[in-house]
C-alpha cells in the first residue's frame, strides 16, 4: 500500500449494493475492460433475492468484497447505544461474509453522504474492528453519482487529476450513474490513471486490527463505550 511512486492512481469502489440490473452491468463493464475494483456490500441489499449471487460472481471475477454495515442507516458515532449499534450494523453481517473475505476483511463505515467527521465512528465500533482484524477503507474521493448520475464523471476525474492516489466512492444502485462507468474508465487510461485494486496508506486507518494513524476526527468527543 505505498504512495511512493509518481504516476497517478485511482482504486475503483462500490458502494450500498449488491443491486439486480445494476451490479451485474457493472461487473459487465469492468470484466470487459479488465479492470478489478472492490465492492462493499449493505446486508440488507446483500439478503434480498440475487444479491448473494452478484456477490458470489463479483468474487470469482477477482473483485474484493468489504463490509458496509447492515442497514446503511446508523451513524455508529451518533448512536445513543453505542453497543447495540455495533452489534446490529457491523456484528450482525459479519458472518454473513465469511465466504468473501479472502485473506483480509474490509470494512468501510456509513458516513452519510461521505462526510468523514466525529460522527462515523464509535469507541464501541473501533473496539470490535480491532478485536475482529478488520481493515478499514475510508475514501478520498465522494463525486456525488447518486444524486447528479451524469456530472459525477467530470468530478471524480478532476479528483484523479488533483491527487497521486485517488480512492474513489461509486454506487452500483439504481441511480443510472453506472451507465457513464465504461467512459469513464476509457478516460482514466486516455489520461494515463492507473487503475488498481490495492489502497493508499492514507486510506487504510485500520490494517488487520491495528491502528495505524489518529482515528480521533471520526470519534464523538465524549466517545460512547
Amino acid at each position: 500500500m505505498s504512495e511512493d511512486r509518481e504516476r497517478r492512481r485511482i482504486s475503483l469502489t462500490f458502494d450500498n449494493g449488491p443491486t439486480p440490473g445494476v451490479t451485474d452491468a457493472v461487473l459487465d463493464v469492468l470484466a470487459a475492460r479488465g479492470v478489478p475494483a472492490t465492492f462493499f456490500v449493505v446486508g440488507a441489499n446483500l439478503r434480498r433475492p440475487g444479491g448473494r449471487d452478484l456477490v458470489r460472481r463479483a468474487c470469482r471475477e477477482g473483485h474484493r468484497i468489504g463490509h458496509h454495515t447492515t442497514t446503511h442507516t446508523v451513524l455508529l458515532g451518533a448512536a445513543v447505544d453505542a453497543e447495540a449499534a455495533v452489534d446490529t450494523e457491523i456484528a450482525a453481517l459479519a458472518a454473513e461474509l465469511t465466504e468473501f473475505d479472502g485473506d483480509e476483511k474490509l470494512y468501510r463505515p456509513y458516513a452519510a453522504g461521505g462526510v468523514l467527521d466525529r460522527q462515523v465512528l464509535s469507541a464501541a465500533a473501533l473496539r470490535y474492528l480491532q478485536d475482529h482484524r478488520y481493515t478499514c477503507v475510508l475514501w478520498n474521493s465522494v463525486p456525488h453519482d447518486w444524486d447528479d448520475p451524469d456530472g459525477w464523471v467530470e468530478r471524480a476525474l478532476a479528483d484523479a487529476e488533483a491527487g497521486p492516489w485517488t480512492v474513489v466512492v461509486l454506487h452500483d444502485v439504481d441511480s443510472g450513474a453506472m451507465a457513464h462507468l465504461g467512459s469513464f474508465i476509457d478516460e482514466l487510461r486516455r489520461r494515463d490513471i492507473d487503475i488498481v485494486q490495492d489502497l493508499p496508506d492514507s486510506c487504510v486507518p485500520i490494517s488487520r486490527g491495528e491502528i495505524r494513524v489518529s482515528l480521533d476526527h471520526l470519534l464523538p468527543l465524549s466517545p460512547t463505550s
